[in-house]
């Protein structure tokens, strides 16, 4: 078969060429890559890579030996330092590397295509020739009603997965489950749990299993591990079938230092700052993109777009956005470059978000962005033109710190910590805020979310089906990392399955039945979701009761939707006859006890109907008088 390249071909235009050195082509994979096309009636491959400092730039694969030298492609004369060429006979699946000559010694010659839509498999690390453009989808209805799927208004209630150690094949050797195979099992039991939306820590292609992906070589691929290109489609299109939102979890934060990735791509820091005071991780060995460079703002901005239009994914998560922000992030005096002002915010990471959301809002406003900022960076789910970073979202760490910290303590000591508990509905609205329990949290000898709580065996049950319960009537969407829904005692390893077989124990059984249930009553009761990020959707009842460990309040929803009184009793005694102030009169019914036997609780305390009484109480003229189970969470709706 023929393999000759032939340079009179090209995938770019004028305005292409403009755009991508100025910084704003939002699909360069459209462009950069490889792409199966045809030249005079003969088919093959079009290849083309930024590679400005090189002094050439070969493509070797299967189809040429992998000779270094023998498909040379040609440097292109508008100044855009990218490389093209078509190469008869290079078909679909055919594995291939550029092979870049440098004038630098040590740089790696052997690289990963970019801009591949698809890789061999780990630890393998060549690129392979794939279509992509040839699955018919199924998701209409999904994708004209996901606006609604991803408001502001709507419940948000996040399961966030590794799909390496979700579930695995142990009776064949432990293998992982392909996409379909997960997402078959993983959208009915999202269904099951009553969850909106599913998280996959990062799918984009990376070469260490141990990163959990989040040292990432390919921006353009999902990774092979789990299938092929068309097999992740299929896990979204199943996903999207059964009414589950897909978000994925994204890192242009850093990139992995392996000799094939983006680091040093054409001899040169290409991608990454020269300066390892700049371009060099310390915390996690990576290398940082320089955003002050165009094309890589470009390369970025296009990887974000590419998912959400080749996949129809319905939201990103941006991992370690703090990291971007600050250029002294986690370094000492003398290991970071300040700005010529002395300060320390990386401007080009902030003209790069602000440019990366109005991007992708522009062209999806139907879509959720997400921020992991552990700072209180002002304005991170703001809007651009407001002078914000135009995220929807951003993770409430603080929420996440405070709480668990408050949990740890043992209840005889909470009353000393009280504001552990309380701070966070200071701030809850000053950003659009999803409440997580993530896989940070139960990794690193942290220990599980059940080891976390204080206490004997039952104690820790009732003090985690308190966190979960508390999490639901909090303003905010929330967000739960698998294992947590069932109390699985082990951290999280991401070499094994989760611990299924606890559910045949009635104390985990019970814990995930709750959860099910929150998540159903957070779907089911507007008051609980439509106020989520707005300040007229909550109320205190009491906040200061201290003493008791005790907090009150009231979550409401449209003026013809009824309210959902909140009350916690975070201490391990019962509080019998205690009185909260009612937004009005009438009768309430217990709808929801975190000490219900359905979740192996020891039973609700408030079984029957309770009337009103016209009396003063927290500054109101109505209060209802209700006993409070030990370590328990009440939810109470007017009925009469």
């Amino acid at each position: 078969m023929s393999h000759a390249i032939h340079y009179d071909i090209s995938r770019f235009s004028e305005l292409d060429i403009y755009l991508f050195k100025e910084g704003t082509h939002a699909k360069l994979y459209d462009h950069l890559g490889a792409h199966l096309m045809e030249r005079e009636g003969r088919k093959g491959t079009y290849f083309a890579v930024w590679a400005p400092h090189a002094r050439g730039v070969y493509v070797r694969g299967d189809f040429n030996e992998y000779n270094d030298r023998s498909h040379k492609l040609q440097l292109r004369g508008d100044g855009s330092g990218i490389w093209d060429g078509f190469i008869e006979g290079v078909e679909q699946g055919t594995t291939y590397k550029y092979h870049i000559d440098s004038e630098e010694e040590n740089a790696n010659a052997d690289k990963a295509d970019p801009y591949a839509f698809y890789a061999e498999v780990a630890p393998s690390s060549a690129s392979r020739v794939w279509d992509i453009g040839d699955y018919q989808w199924n998701d209409k209805t999904w994708m004209r009603s996901r606006c609604k799927k991803n408001s502001h208004k709507a419940p948000i209630s996040i399961y966030e997965v590794h799909l390496g150690s979700w579930r695995r094949k142990v009776e064949e050797g432990n293998r992982f489950l392909t996409y379909v195979e997960a997402a078959t099992a993983l959208a009915s039991y999202l269904n099951e749990m009553n969850f909106t939306h599913v998280e996959l820590l990062p799918i984009t292609e990376y070469p260490f299993e141990g990163s959990w992906g989040y040292q990432v070589t390919g921006y353009f691929a999902p990774t092979s591990r789990y299938g092929t290109p068309q097999e992740f489609m299929q896990f979204v299109d199943i996903m999207h079938e059964h009414g589950i939102g897909v978000i994925l979890d994204w890192v242009p934060s850093h990139f992995v230092t392996d000799g094939h990735g983006l680091m040093n791509f054409d001899g040169t820091c290409l991608y990454e700052h020269k300066d390892p005071r700049q371009g060099y991780h310390p915390e996690w060995g990576s290398a940082i993109f320089n955003y002050d460079r165009n094309e890589v703002r470009a390369f970025l901005i296009s990887s974000a777009m590419f998912w959400l239009e080749k996949y129809h994914l319905d939201g990103i998560r941006v991992d370690a956005v703090a990291s971007m922000l600050y250029l002294d992030y986690a370094r000492e005096e003398g290991e970071w470059v300040p700005n010529e002002d002395g300060t320390n915010e990386n401007k080009g990471a902030v003209k790069f978000l602000k440019q990366l959301n109005t991007s992708v809002y522009d062209a999806y406003d139907d879509i959720m962005m997400f921020a992991e900022e552990s700072t209180n960076y002002p304005m991170v789910s703001r809007p651009v033109s407001q002078g914000g970073l135009g995220f929807g979202y951003k993770w409430n760490m603080g929420w996440m710190h405070d709480t668990l910290k408050y949990m740890k303590f043992d209840p005889i000591y909470r009353q000393h910590h009280h504001h552990h508990l309380t701070f966070s509905f200071v701030y809850m609205y000053n950003e659009n805020y999803v409440l997580p329990l993530s896989h940070d949290e139960v990794v690193h000898m942290k220990g599980s979310l059940i080891n976390k709580m204080p206490g004997e065996h039952s104690k820790k049950f009732a003090n985690l089906r308190v966190l979960f319960s508390f999490i639901i009537a909090h303003p905010g969407k929330k967000l739960l990392f698998m294992g947590g829904e069932f109390a699985q005692f082990a951290e999280w390893n991401y070499k094994q399955s989760l611990d299924w077989h606890l559910l045949e124990y009635p104390d985990h059984k019970g814990v995930q039945t709750l959860v099910k249930t929150l998540n159903r009553l957070y779907k089911d009761e507007p008051s609980l979701h439509t106020g989520d990020v707005e300040k007229e959707g909550f109320s205190w009842i009491d906040e200061n009761d201290y003493q008791a460990n005790v907090i009150s309040f009231i979550r409401k929803g449209a003026k013809n939707r009824k309210p959902i009184i909140v009350v916690c009793n975070f201490s391990d005694k019962e509080h019998t006859g205690y009185q909260i102030g009612l937004p009005s009169k009438g009768v309430y019914e217990e709808i929801f006890s975190s000490e219900d036997i359905l979740f192996s609780g020891h039973g609700s305390v408030n079984t029957a109907p309770i009337k009103s009484v016209e009396k003063e109480c927290h500054g109101r003229s109505n209060m209802l008088t209700i006993n409070l189970a030990p370590l328990s969470v009440s939810f109470f709706k007017k009925v009469k």
